[in-house]
């Protein structure tokens, strides 16, 4: 088992969370049921994935969470570029959030190959 909260993936992750909540706040009532519960989702599933493969017995078990979330960071990018296109969020609010998830994506796959290695 590893301590998740020790990750500075899983910091950044919280992190991006908690910005998305601020953004999302935003963004028009016609939307809570659409767009903004989907962007929610899927940030909350980036942290939440990879402290409960943290939690898991095996490494293999923890690297198929960190897969899960990665899909879920890939989620989060495609609709906050649509929450940009459609005009819901400005891009100087939306690029430093990207820039945050490429880096966790980055991060992520270092810590999958390094697992990799190990089973």
């Amino acid at each position: 088992m590893h301590n998740f909260q020790e990750l500075k993936i899983w910091q950044k992750s919280m992190d991006i969370t908690e910005q998305i909540y601020r953004i999302t706040a935003e963004f028009p009532k016609e939307e809570k049921y659409g767009l903004t519960s989907q962007v929610r989702r899927s940030a909350v599933s980036i942290p939440s994935n990879i402290a409960e493969g943290a939690g898991r017995s095996t490494n293999g078990e923890f690297k198929n969470f960190l897969g899960i979330a990665n899909g879920s960071s890939n989620e989060l990018f495609t609709q906050l570029v649509l929450s940009h296109r459609l005009e819901l969020v400005s891009e100087n609010t939306v690029k430093p959030i990207l820039n945050e998830l490429i880096e966790i994506q980055k991060m992520n796959y270092a810590l999958i190959l390094k697992f990799s290695k190990k089973i």
